[in-house]
């Protein structure tokens, strides 16, 4: 899988929405929650579905928050599928 130009990128980041940023060289967003609970839930259906697709972020949950960063390592940097999971992250969240 070929790693984004920075034009697909930044078409890609419009495409996420504003909550979406280039980290590190992954694509990073912060999630809120109410409660730990919550924000544990949500990590477990994110967990799930990487783990249906084979492909996994990089993860920090916290009370209230959890923090995702999509790059796919063997690439060496942001593809199609990181989007595509950050899609589905965010479709995860508004699940809850």
């Amino acid at each position: 899988m070929d790693v984004l130009t920075p034009d697909q990128l930044g078409s890609a980041l419009e495409s996420l929405g504003s909550d979406w940023s280039q980290q590190a060289g992954a694509l990073h967003k912060r999630y809120g929650f109410d409660d730990f609970a919550q924000a544990m839930a949500f990590a477990n259906r994110v967990a799930d579905a990487a783990e249906a697709a084979d492909h996994h972020p990089d993860m920090l949950v916290g009370w209230g928050r959890v923090e995702l960063d999509w790059v796919n390592h063997s690439a060496g940097g942001i593809t199609d599928r990181d989007v595509e999971m950050a899609r589905r992250s965010d479709a995860l969240a508004a699940s809850a």
